[in-house]
């Protein structure tokens, strides 16, 4: 099970923070063990580790309403999503 990391920009980042849709969205598509970040240099900057049980099936998703959805919610700017994966 790959480790991916994720950054991105969001418009608030209590709000991001406090946020449960980005797990209920993501448990759905085999996501687990999701720990945030928070850039300290600039505060709007943030990312997600977590552990992705297939990644063909959360980059599917992630081009999906329920996915955008969860990121507007969150106030993801998602131009900014860029994602590692461990190698």
């Amino acid at each position: 099970m790959p480790t991916v990391m994720v950054h991105h920009d969001v418009k608030d980042t209590k709000h991001w923070l406090a946020s449960p849709k980005r797990e209920e969205a993501l448990a759905g598509v085999g996501v687990t063990n999701i720990r945030t970040f928070v850039d300290p240099e600039k505060s709007n900057r943030v990312g997600l580790v977590m552990d992705v049980e297939d990644m063909d099936r959360l980059m599917a998703f992630m081009q999906t309403k329920p996915a955008a959805d969860a990121m507007e919610y969150d106030g993801v700017l998602p131009e900014t999503l860029v994602f590692l994966i461990q190698s």
